[in-house]
């Protein structure tokens, strides 16, 4: 194996990896910025998202829903990419400093464990239906929407593709 690769696996971590690298950081006094989300199918929307999310801190930790947890959410069929591939995929970006897979439905567990300094999520959300959000502000930190990238769906691809046969 190349020693990118390796690299790029080494951003993949458990629940506990995380949490001491997360808690080494903040003692460095680095800012810790956590999103979350299924990222089946990487397109240009997820990396403007990711990339303005690594912008608000030093560090951009990744929540990663795992194939059982895509399930729940999206449907037996998803996702089209296994988890693995898609840490991988989310790891090998330069702006993506940890990847953390969850199985939960939501990352609740995983940020109530890590307390990031910075929670955020796409602008279609608002701040009170964050998952995590009260936890992080009674920590001391702060939960941003970001801006929402129009056109862009994993959904809407997955239905094109499908739409073309």
């Amino acid at each position: 194996m190349n020693k990118a690769f390796e690299k790029i696996e080494g951003k993949i971590v458990s629940k506990e990896e995380a949490k001491k690298l997360i808690d080494l950081w903040k003692k460095q006094d680095l800012k810790v910025v956590f999103t979350n989300g299924c990222f089946d199918i990487l397109h240009s929307g997820h990396l403007k998202y990711l990339s303005e999310a690594w912008e608000l801190g030093n560090k951009l930790v990744v929540g990663l829903n795992a194939d059982v947890s895509v399930k729940i959410l999206k449907g037996e069929n998803r996702p089209i990419n296994n988890e693995n591939s898609r840490a991988l995929m989310l790891a090998s970006l330069f702006f993506v400093d940890l990847v953390v897979l969850f199985e939960e439905e939501t990352p609740e567990n995983l940020i109530t464990t890590i307390t990031p300094n910075i929670l955020v999520k796409g602008g279609d959300y608002k701040i009170e239906n964050i998952v995590g959000a009260k936890h992080v502000i009674e920590n001391g930190g702060q939960v941003l929407p970001l801006s929402f990238v129009e056109g862009f769906s994993s959904t809407n691809i997955i239905n094109k593709i499908k739409s073309e046969k």
